[in-house]
């Protein structure tokens, strides 16, 4: 990581700067990255690239007027332009009735924990290229493939840091250590692709070069000679890799902003059921080692453990400090921007409490229907819930996989489905929103 030429001060002397020069309020952030990722084919070395960057962000407030404004050249010279130019441009721009900094007494105190996102390991571009030809060779082993799309590995660091005029700093680190392989099996026209990557915030945790490849090659085979069925109703299982894609389309649906624009086909849902009982969507933004970890959110308010359904209720709204004033209601510490623009929202660590039964118990359940391995092209009405998605995987009989299946097409409302959801065992914590695989009973398929 590049050496943090005095942040702390660096911050704190531009948002200082940025009130003498007229602004009412104003917010200062940097973000560090360095990065470096090595790319195989066939056994040869195909690419290396290495990143450094450190970049700062201003944001400045004149009553209700807002701007933003980024630099990468952090010189005085620098710096003093980007403090003129922010506070010509909120001059100008319109008001904003919500636009404010999180006051002093609603933001995040220290010390914060530590949540384990920073490791000391490092990896060399010797070390990556090999983990990566190892695992492009374990895959290419695999009977069945015929061919590399190749391996990569990288590994990354970064830095955040945030510092406001209502008192807020705070900093934070984190890590990332991925490796990957994608292969492609059959000859001809019958060819099928497939891969396997991971990330982890821990070089210990990630899986080695073996168990990627040999899972790379394994997914690729799995879906040589798919048929085209015929359409229909059917149990459909989503496994746990694409399950999230399901469930996702419910965070945009409670997000603070939607409902403050009346977008959202949740948005008279609060405190209604919309998940089977039994069944939480659990927010945990202190989950050690955590890809979406967090001690506070991109406004510096607090974050918190929370369920955003409860026992199948929904419980709460996405907000940010502005969604939160449109609705009349508190942040909830689901804030996120980067260096430019407003603040959005997002979730921390994601997850659906699991089921009884893994997958095979799934499918023993359902007796037979469609296990969905991939899905690509998902469309959603946000204001009535209807949603589609391409899809590929395969056909089970008797609790059984029978063949794969490819271009089909899986429909339906989301409110609908959602009530239907049967969770397996298999929860497996590989990224920032995770679920078990999903069964539900009764899905429109569109086949040939």
């Amino acid at each position: 990581m590049p050496d943090s030429l005095s942040t702390t001060d660096l911050l704190q002397d531009v948002v200082a700067a940025a009130l003498r020069a007229g602004a009412d309020a104003a917010e200062a952030a940097t973000a560090e990255r360095a990065s470096l990722s090595v790319g195989v084919r066939n056994g040869a070395l195909e690419d290396v690239e290495r990143e450094e960057s450190r970049d700062l962000g201003l944001r400045v407030f004149i009553g209700r007027r807002q701007a933003t404004v980024s630099a990468s050249d952090l010189s005085a010279a620098t710096r003093a332009r980007l403090i003129e130019r922010a506070v010509a441009m909120a001059r100008l721009a319109p008001e904003d009735p919500w636009a404010a900094l999180v006051p002093g007494a609603g933001l995040a105190r220290g010390p914060f924990p530590d949540l384990q996102l920073s490791d000391p390991s490092e990896r060399t571009a010797a070390e990556l290229e090999q983990v990566a030809r190892e695992a492009e060779a374990v895959a290419l082993a695999v009977p069945g493939v015929s061919r590399s799309e190749g391996g990569h590995a990288g590994t990354a660091s970064s830095r955040w840091r945030l510092v406001t005029s209502e008192g807020f700093d705070g900093a934070y680190a984190a890590t990332g250590f991925s490796l990957g392989v994608g292969v492609i099996a059959g000859k001809d026209g019958a060819m099928e692709r497939g891969g396997e990557s991971r990330s982890t915030r821990w070089l210990a945790d990630l899986p080695g070069p073996d168990g990627i490849g040999a899972e790379a090659g394994r997914r690729a085979v799995e879906k040589i000679g798919p048929r085209k069925i015929a359409s229909t109703t059917a149990p459909v299982i989503f496994e746990r890799r694409v399950a999230a894609q399901v469930l996702s389309p419910l965070l945009g649906a409670i997000s603070g902003p939607s409902i403050a624009r009346g977008q959202s086909f949740l948005k008279d849902r609060m405190g209604e059921q919309v998940l089977p009982r039994g069944l939480s969507l659990i927010d945990d933004p202190f989950r050690i080692r955590g890809m979406a970890s967090t001690p506070f959110d991109d406004e510096g308010s607090p974050v918190e453990r929370r369920n955003l359904v409860d026992d199948g209720v929904l419980t709460t709204w996405l907000l940010n400090s502005s969604a939160a004033a449109q609705l009349g209601l508190k942040t909830t510490g689901h804030a996120s921007r980067g260096l430019v623009g407003p603040a959005g929202v997002q979730t921390h660590n994601l997850h659906l409490s699991p089921g009884d039964v893994d997958l095979q118990g799934l499918m023993g359940q359902a007796g037979a229907g469609l296990v969905v391995t991939s899905m690509f092209g998902p469309s959603l009405n946000a204001n009535t819930g209807d949603w589609s998605a391409g899809v590929s995987g395969y056909w089970f009989e008797n609790g059984e996989r029978a063949y794969p299946v490819s271009e089909i097409t899986v429909a339906g409302n989301l409110a609908d489905l959602w009530m239907r959801l049967v969770p397996g065992s298999d929860l497996e914590f590989r990224g920032g929103f995770n679920s078990p695989s999903l069964l539900i009973d009764g899905v429109a398929i569109a086949g040939k």
